[in-house]
């Protein structure tokens, strides 16, 4: 029983194509460009974790993958590539996927791919939204139009822009 298990274990390579040809083109149906932002970073982290093991891409195991590479892949994003939160966290994003598709077709490697999937987003502020000022406003409205489609417009966003309702939000957000 035990070589019949030991037997069905899928190469690292073949898990890679697996994930990207049958699990997110077939399964998952996602766009072209999410399969495209999930290989480039997948491609980042090969290249970086074929550098730090020194071991072709070929050559590794699901096993390879511990957190501690995982952490110095997405260090590595932010100080030497300059790559923002955001970016770091979508690189995470595409290696946790294919981490997860690779638990459920490699059982051996559960624990290390456990393991792995335990390293956190890294948090980042969301810049807070600002109104324009009311010399911005009259820059952006401009002198209405001749027509009755352009004046209506510049009237609507004039009494938006105007309201006490905006004037609250104004007030509460800048607080």
């Amino acid at each position: 029983m035990r070589n019949a298990v030991a037997s069905k274990v899928p190469s690292f390579a073949s898990l890679v194509q697996q994930f990207f040809t049958e699990y997110l083109v077939a399964q998952r149906a996602l766009s072209p460009r999410t399969v495209a932002c999930y290989r480039d970073a997948l491609m980042l982290f090969l290249n970086f974790a074929s550098a730090t093991l020194h071991r072709a891409p070929t050559d590794m195991r699901l096993t390879d993958l511990r957190p501690d590479l995982v952490l110095a892949f997405l260090d590595h994003l932010e100080r030497n590539r300059h790559n923002a939160v955001r970016s770091r966290n979508l690189r995470l994003t595409a290696l946790r996927a294919f981490l997860k598709f690779a638990g459920r077709r490699d059982l051996t490697s559960l624990h290390v791919i456990e393991q792995a999937l335990a390293v956190p987003m890294k948090r980042f502020e969301q810049p807070m939204l600002g109104f324009l000022t009311r010399s911005e406003m009259e820059a952006v409205l401009g002198q209405p139009g001749t027509l009755w489609c352009p004046r209506s417009a510049t009237t609507c966003c004039w009494r938006c822009s105007t309201t006490p309702a905006h004037a609250f939000r104004r007030s509460s957000v800048c607080a």
